[in-house]
């Protein structure tokens, strides 16, 4: 008897793992915030034997080193690992006892990472689950671009043969449960469904279809940006997460919020993009609670710069709070809740700005009306076609290039509307006139707006 519970770690697209026995159980690369791993195992009635992690993790703090201290369970970590902590170190073959009957065994799988390693949980000599990480991921594989350039191609090679030999390890029926792919950029390309096994991915997987050479090479023409705070989570893992400290923010006043902005500090609206364009504290930037609030505000804030955080209720500071401890951005330095009106000094005003559609923005030009039309998606998507005339600054970019946004009225769009609100507040926040276009991308060609392809251009 065995059980495999995952546990969704939504905003970062990954997941992590509690799987064992009547009585004892093991986790895979568990999230900082360890409470959730500590109900599961208290749902199932077991004890948290080990705690395992596949690598050193470059997009989001681990919980593990915490874990582990709590619960008193063996911490393993990749033998070739850096740390600098007290740990079981991990070699390709070892195994460990999780419960009667129930192995778990190390396969060296390098490839995301020089020392990435995946692990199976065997049943009586019987492969049965399959944690493999940042290696082999549904339809896809880990990036191999986040240790250092010049291992890239090598790492990519590596990829192709761990890929390989857990394929030629284990049956077909064996489940493959990653960490990365869920909407994480850890991944290679983004996962098509919610489930695999070897098999599955024995013929759809292109690590295991193509030849290395043809691999490789698609692969690494495919690559998208990097998340400007992925720099800073293996260092952070490599010398021991502190414990993560969810208490309550300092509530922040009028005062202190207009304070803080006149500091120079980023004070961070957490309510949906209609709610902030209709009315916002000036200079406020609007990164929604709903979105991928962990990844954008860490890739776009200077890191280590206070943060003051704005919502409507409580639960939503909760909220965030955790998921930005999740990689690294701890203890806000402030909060406000309630009614926005209460978040401005008296004498004060909100501010506002337009929304629109991609067909208001087509009535706009066929007006002649000049407008600057802002693409602030990344430069994979605008490859796949973009509204003819506009300007291209990737989101993660623009704080640092507002200055080279033309003159004029700033329409901004993104492929959903996420990314076009988080520019408009910057935008906004800059003095800038500024609309933004709350509409898939899809609804620009549908309204008439004319799409250039770039393989097309000039």
């Amino acid at each position: 008897m065995f059980f495999v519970d995952t546990l969704e770690i939504e905003g970062l697209g990954n997941r992590s793992y509690l799987a064992g026995g009547p009585g004892a159980a093991l986790v895979v690369d568990p999230p900082r915030d360890i409470e959730q791993v500590i109900a599961a195992a208290a749902r199932r009635g077991v004890r948290i034997a080990l705690v395992g992690e596949t690598h050193l993790h470059n997009d989001y703090v681990t919980g593990g080193l915490e874990l582990a201290r709590v619960t008193g369970a063996r911490y393993l970590v990749p033998t070739g690992a850096s740390v600098a902590f007290a740990r079981t170190p991990v070699a390709d073959g070892d195994t460990f006892p999780v419960d009667e009957h129930l192995v778990l065994r190390a396969i060296a799988t390098p490839g995301h990472t020089p020392h990435h390693t995946s692990y199976v949980l065997e049943a009586d000599g019987r492969a049965v689950a399959a944690f493999t990480g940042g290696s082999l991921l549904i339809g896809a594989v880990g990036r191999p671009d986040l240790v250092e350039p010049r291992l890239t191609e090598r790492l990519a090679r590596a990829q192709h043969a761990s890929a390989h030999r857990l394929a030629e390890e284990l049956d077909d029926e064996v489940p493959v449960l990653p960490t990365h792919g869920f909407g994480s950029f850890c991944s290679s390309s983004q996962a098509e469904g919610n489930a695999t096994t070897i098999g599955q991915e024995r013929g759809t997987n292109h690590a295991l279809t193509r030849d290395v050479d043809t691999f490789v090479a698609e692969m690494l023409a495919g690559l998208d940006d990097v998340p400007a705070y992925y720099a800073h989570m293996g260092p952070a893992n490599a010398a021991g997460p502190a414990p993560v400290d969810l208490t309550p923010p300092v509530p922040a006043d009028a005062k202190e919020i207009a304070d803080r902005l006149a500091a120079g500090e980023w004070v961070v609206d957490l309510r949906g993009r209609v709610a902030f364009a209709r009315g916002h504290v000036a200079g406020s930037f609007n990164f929604e609670g709903e979105g991928k609030l962990a990844t954008y505000l860490a890739w776009l804030i200077p890191w280590g710069k206070p943060v003051t955080l704005l919502a409507g209720t409580p639960g939503e500071i909760t909220s965030a709070q955790r998921e930005l401890a999740r990689v690294g951005i701890d203890r806000p330095a402030a909060a406000a809740t309630g009614d926005p009106a209460g978040w401005v000094r008296t004498g004060e005003d909100l501010v506002s700005f337009p929304r629109a559609r991609f067909a208001d923005l087509a009535e706009v030009r066929e007006r002649g009306e000049r407008v600057v039309v802002l693409d602030v998606r990344r430069d994979a998507e605008r490859a796949e076609g973009y509204v003819n005339g506009s300007v291209h600054i990737p989101i993660h970019q623009l704080p640092g290039r507002i200055g080279e946004v033309p003159d004029g009225v700033v329409w901004v769009h993104c492929a959903g509307g996420m990314r076009a609100a988080i520019a408009a507040s910057l935008l906004d926040a800059a003095g800038r006139d500024v609309v933004a276009v709350d509409d898939g991308f899809t609804a620009a060609t549908a309204a008439g707006l004319t799409l250039t392809w770039p393989d097309h251009a000039g």
